[in-house]
C-alpha cells in the first residue's frame, strides 16, 4: 500500500495501520490508537480501500463452514508449527 499520495511518514503510517487492522476492527486497540487510525483513514483513500477490502475478507471468512482437518494433515501442521517456534 502506498502512502497518502506522498512518500515518507505517511507511508510508514499506512503500513502501521495495515498491521493493526485486525485489532482495529475487533475493537481491542486503546482509544488513543483507534482515534489516530480514524483520523488517518479519514484523509487517506488507499487506507479506506484497504480497510474495506480487509473488512469484506473477514466477513466472507466468517461465513465459511467449519470443516474438520484430516488427522494426518493436523499432525503434519503441528510438526511444522513446532519446528518454526525456535
Amino acid at each position: 500500500m502506498s502512502g497518502c499520495g506522498s512518500a515518507g511518514p505517511s507511508a510508514i503510517e499506512c503500513r502501521q495501520i495495515a498491521e493493526l487492522l485486525g485489532d482495529y476492527l475487533d475493537g481491542s486497540l486503546p482509544r488513543e490508537t483507534r482515534e489516530l487510525i480514524d483520523f488517518h483513514i479519514d484523509g487517506c483513500a488507499p487506507c479506506v480501500a484497504f480497510l474495506n477490502t480487509y473488512r469484506g475478507t473477514v466477513d466472507a471468512a466468517r461465513k465459511l463452514p467449519d470443516v474438520p482437518i484430516p488427522p494426518e494433515l493436523k499432525k503434519r501442521l503441528l510438526t511444522v508449527l513446532k519446528s518454526t517456534k525456535r
